[in-house]
């Protein structure tokens, strides 16, 4: 490794090492826990999207088919089961992988515009289910939902408490995430997004590759749906509609596809213009929002940490390339 590239690699650990000692100190710092609780379930919802996004090239218009199921199932088996936390979060996750692993085996087979449409004509079917079954209250959604006690021991209901539970696990999957992308995995998947004729000729089993990524990324977004009904105490019908997967492709999309931090990044422009604008301008909150988008799309088309990673690429070329010189005239 290079000494350009060292000193990128210890400048990235030492930027998630303030990120995270920030988000350990944010409710002293006058942030209000609730919201910060909030956008990270959201930026893990769309961490795990890019998982499928930007590192394997496939676009799902019915990511919230997972995340409101986990929602849903989370908050039934707390307020009417009375699950503890941690047993409710494992089983949301575990049942958003199982309808990953429904939907990935009918749309994986499918590229493209397909496989979008296929997502998110499934991701109809589960809001119809969730709007007429009754465990999940219809029209009114599952309200009221307590956060019960951790392992029967850590009560939850002080927001502090809570916002210390909801971090540790955003940063565990954040690392895990991390993990899966830089294994010879995450490798094959990121060739099967460049090239997917030239992994098949290599004889990977693309199928099996793609599928796997789809459910991993279907219980993490689903683990995201679980935290946010722990968090805000319901679970409604407008976090299985479509609208919540246009949502995160915004965030995904806004931050950067295939970046890191871009996701969280995204997550954390449109949840902070939501809470900010929608008591002062109301609906048109989403015109900014989208006016914001198009903005970006067309000054910005790698994303807010996109660009500025390909900034940062083009400086530290311009470096190499400056001392490749200078040591050749030496």
């Amino acid at each position: 490794m290079s000494t350009l590239s060292t000193k990128a690699a210890n400048m990235l650990r030492i930027t998630y090492l303030v990120l995270l000692a920030f988000a350990l100190a944010a409710p002293f710092l006058g942030l209000y826990p609730v919201f910060v609780m909030k956008l990270l379930c959201f930026a893990l919802f769309a961490c795990a999207f890019n998982l499928l996004l930007g590192f394997t090239g496939l676009l799902s218009f019915g990511h919230a088919a997972f995340f409101g199921s986990a929602a849903y199932v989370t908050g039934w088996f707390i307020k009417s089961q009375g699950w503890t936390p941690e047993l409710a979060l494992l089983a949301g996750a575990v049942a958003a992988g199982l309808i990953g692993l429904l939907v990935g085996l009918v749309a994986i087979r499918r590229q493209g515009i397909y496989f979008a449409m296929i997502t998110l004509a499934i991701a109809q079917m589960v809001y119809f289910v969730c709007l007429q079954a009754r465990f999940t209250g219809g029209e009114d959604g599952l309200q009221g939902v307590p956060r019960g006690k951790l392992f029967g021991l850590l009560p939850l209901e002080s927001d502090i408490s809570l916002y210390y539970v909801v971090v540790a696990i955003f940063v565990a999957c954040f690392l895990v995430i991390s993990r899966i992308v830089h294994s010879p995995f995450g490798q094959v998947l990121k060739m099967i997004r460049e090239n997917e004729p030239r992994a098949i000729s290599l004889g990977y089993n693309v199928d099996r590759y793609k599928l796997l990524a789809f459910v991993l990324s279907a219980a993490l977004a689903g683990l995201a749906g679980s935290m946010k009904t722990l968090v805000m105490g319901f679970a409604t019908l407008s976090d299985v509609h479509w609208s919540m997967s246009g949502e995160v492709i915004l965030m995904t999309l806004l931050g950067g596809v295939g970046t890191f931090f871009g996701p969280v990044m995204g997550s954390g422009i449109v949840i902070a213009l939501q809470n900010l604008l929608a008591d002062k301008v109301g609906s048109w909150v989403t015109v900014i929002i989208g006016a914001i988008f198009v903005l970006c799309v067309l000054a910005f088309r790698k994303g807010v940490i996109g660009e500025l990673q390909a900034f940062l690429d083009r400086r530290r070329a311009a470096a190499k390339a400056a001392a490749s010189s200078q040591a050749s005239q030496t």
